[in-house]
């Protein structure tokens, strides 16, 4: 089966297709990106201006096209949290539904953190033991942890890299002040969240994903020889706290000069950066191995699981 996912998130539209059948690893056939950065476009209210919406329509129209030109026998397309928290988010769907001839499903925070959950957990298999695991998009920060192949606790919170860009680091390089500001914001909301972990079992593995957490691994971690043909990409919370205050005194057009800081992501990789090292502090976590796999997996998975149950 070829499956194509598309993801309509904070910071980009993305399609991935995949030729994929129960019991095997899918496999990418073509990808399209549209960068976004949907935060530019919230008005005071909180909906997303017209100048967003057709932003995204346009974004959606082009992969329709490219799923269309790759032969797709099934189309996932699913929202996350900068549509699901807009004021006029249901209009937006339902534009998108009308002018694009695309539905687009609204995955709650919970839905994402259980999904990659599962993503991370069939990469990784049932070795790896009791996952912690680590994701920021765009908008939210997810936290999951368990034995099973979804997570016994998973929270959705309101510290994404774009998300926290806009509200704290206006300023390009940011200031000192600003950076300190987001760093106590971030420890404040996490430290309402971890409690809810108290009760689990030690993790036996920590696990970070999505492309944020990928750029910053390339920028501050290590490799390590893993299992079959691939390294495993790890992250220290030292080398990532050396990294920040060199990665914030230098300006956003400049960023991508450096390693694994794309152009899709430079505006916003300083607030992941302060975020994801919060959380480790939160959570008593001083390394992590990064996942190559995360929410689009977990939605092409849970729809190959599906199949086999009908």
């Amino acid at each position: 089966m070829r499956l194509g996912v598309l993801d309509v998130g904070s910071n980009t539209v993305h399609l991935l297709v995949v030729d994929a059948h129960p019991g095997a690893r899918p496999i990418p056939t073509a990808s399209n990106k549209s960068v976004l950065r949907l935060m530019r476009y919230l008005d005071d209210d909180g909906s997303i201006s017209e100048e967003g919406v057709e932003a995204i329509l346009e974004a959606v129209r082009d992969a329709v096209v490219v799923a269309r030109d790759e032969g797709i026998e099934e189309f996932l397309a699913f929202a996350t949290s900068a549509i699901r928290e807009a004021t006029n988010g249901e209009e937006v769907l339902a534009r998108i539904e009308a002018e694009a001839g695309v539905h687009l499903g609204v995955l709650s925070g919970e839905e994402e953190a259980r999904l990659t959950f599962l993503a991370v957990r069939r990469w990784y298999g049932w070795s790896a033991g009791n996952i912690l695991l680590f994701d920021i998009g765009g908008g939210s920060l997810e936290i999951a942890q368990g034995g099973d192949e979804y997570p016994e606790v998973a929270r959705s919170l309101p510290l994404g890299a774009g998300r926290s860009t806009i509200a704290f680091l206006p300023d390009d390089p940011p200031t000192d002040k600003q950076v300190a500001k987001l760093r106590e914001h971030a420890k404040r909301v996490l430290a309402k969240a971890v409690g809810a972990f108290d009760d689990l079992r030690k993790y036996d593995h920590v696990v970070g994903s999505s492309k944020t957490i990928r750029s910053l691994a390339k920028l501050a971690g290590s490799t390590e020889e893993g299992v079959g043909p691939e390294d495993r990409s790890i992250l220290r919370l030292s080398g990532l706290d050396d990294w920040i205050p060199r990665l914030a005194r230098i300006p956003a057009d400049a960023r991508p000069n450096l390693p694994g800081i794309t152009a899709d992501r430079t505006f916003q990789i300083v607030a992941g950066a302060i975020v994801l090292s919060e959380t480790m502090r939160a959570f008593k976590v001083k390394e992590l191995e990064v996942s190559p796999w995360a929410l689009r997996e977990g939605l092409i998975l849970r729809r190959l699981d599906r199949l086999v149950e009908d």
